[in-house]
C-alpha cells in the first residue's frame, strides 16, 4: 500500500486500515518531502506530529524512500496530497500490480486524472469529485456514524465503529452489485443509511460504550422513519418551489466552472 500525502486524512487512513488488519510493514508513506521511516528525524521531536513519528516506527521497515521504489508492484494507492493533474506520475501508476487500485482524492483536481491512471494500468479509479466514476465522499459516511450513535446515546465514536460503518457500506455496495466504475454508494441512495446507522449502534452496544440497549431493528427502523420525513419535507418543499431542486447537469456545470477558473 502507497499512502501519498501525511496529514491528517491518512495518517487517519492508515491507522484505521491497520486496526483493520493491513499489515504495517507492507505500507509506504510519503509526506512533501519523502517517505516515512524509522530514521526519518523530521518528526522525532516534535510532538505536534506525534501520529507520523508513530508511523515512522511501524511502516515501510526497508525505508523506501523513492516513488519509483514504493509504487512498484504497489496493490494499492490512496492519495489524499495536493491537487494535480500531475502530482501522481503516470509512470509510477505504470510500475503498479496487476490491476491496481487508485484512489486519488484531491479537490478540485485529482492528483492524476483517472483516465491517465487507466491508461497507465490501474484497474479501478476513485475520485473525490462527483462528476467521476467512484466518488468518495464522506456524506456517505458521517451522517449514519452519527444517527447509529446518537440512538444508542454512545459516549464515543471509536475506530472500531468507524471500522464497522466502512464494511457496512461495502456489504451494501456488494449486495446492490459493484463494477469497476461504481464500486460505492452514493448519497441518493437513501437505503444505505438506516442499515449502516444500524450496524454501527450494534457496534458501540458490543463495545459497551452505548448507554442505550436498543435491538438492530429498533435503530435501523428510527433511522428509516427519520430519513424518510425528511425527504417527504423535501419533496413537499420542491413541490411548492420553495426551494429549487439542484440537478446533476447544474452541479457539473459548477464544477466545470471552477475547473476553468483554477486553470
Amino acid at each position: 500500500v502507497v499512502l501519498y500525502g501525511a496529514g491528517a486524512s491518512n495518517t487517519s487512513i492508515a491507522r484505521l486500515m491497520i486496526t483493520d488488519g493491513a499489515d504495517p510493514k507492507k505500507i509506504v508513506m510519503f509526506d512533501s518531502k519523502s517517505t516515512l521511516h524509522k530514521n526519518c528525524e523530521r518528526y522525532k521531536n516534535d510532538p505536534r506530529f506525534y501520529v507520523q513519528w508513530e508511523l515512522c516506527q511501524i511502516t515501510n521497515p526497508n525505508c523506501i524512500t523513492t516513488p519509483e521504489e514504493a509504487f512498484k508492484d504497489a496493490d494499492l494507492l490512496v492519495a489524499l496530497s495536493k491537487p494535480g493533474p500531475d502530482t501522481i506520475k503516470t509512470e509510477w501508476i505504470k510500475l503498479m500490480a496487476e490491476k491496481a487500485i487508485v484512489f486519488v482524492c484531491a479537490n478540485p483536481v485529482p492528483e492524476i486524472y483517472p483516465y491517465q491512471a487507466k491508461e497507465a494500468g490501474a484497474y479501478i479509479v476513485a475520485t473525490g469529485r462527483g462528476d467521476f466514476p467512484n466518488q468518495v465522499n464522506n456524506s456517505v459516511c458521517f451522517p449514519s456514524i452519527l444517527k447509529g450513535t446518537l440512538l444508542v446515546s454512545a459516549r464515543k465514536i471509536t475506530d472500531i465503529m468507524a471500522i464497522r460503518a466502512a464494511h457496512s457500506i461495502a456489504e451494501f455496495a456488494e449486495q446492490r452489485g459493484i463494477d469497476v466504475e461504481n464500486i460505492m454508494p452514493t448519497m441518493l441512495e437513501w437505503e444505505l443509511f438506516p442499515k449502516v446507522a444500524a450496524d454501527v449502534a450494534m457496534q458501540a452496544i458490543k463495545e459497551g460504550v452505548a448507554l442505550k440497549n436498543l435491538t438492530w431493528e429498533e435503530v435501523y427502523n428510527a433511522a428509516k422513519k427519520d430519513i424518510m420525513e425528511a425527504r417527504e419535507i423535501t419533496q413537499m418543499l420542491q413541490d411548492k418551489e420553495y426551494i429549487t431542486p439542484i440537478f446533476d447537469e447544474v452541479i457539473e456545470k459548477i464544477m466545470n466552472d471552477v475547473i476553468q477558473t483554477l486553470q
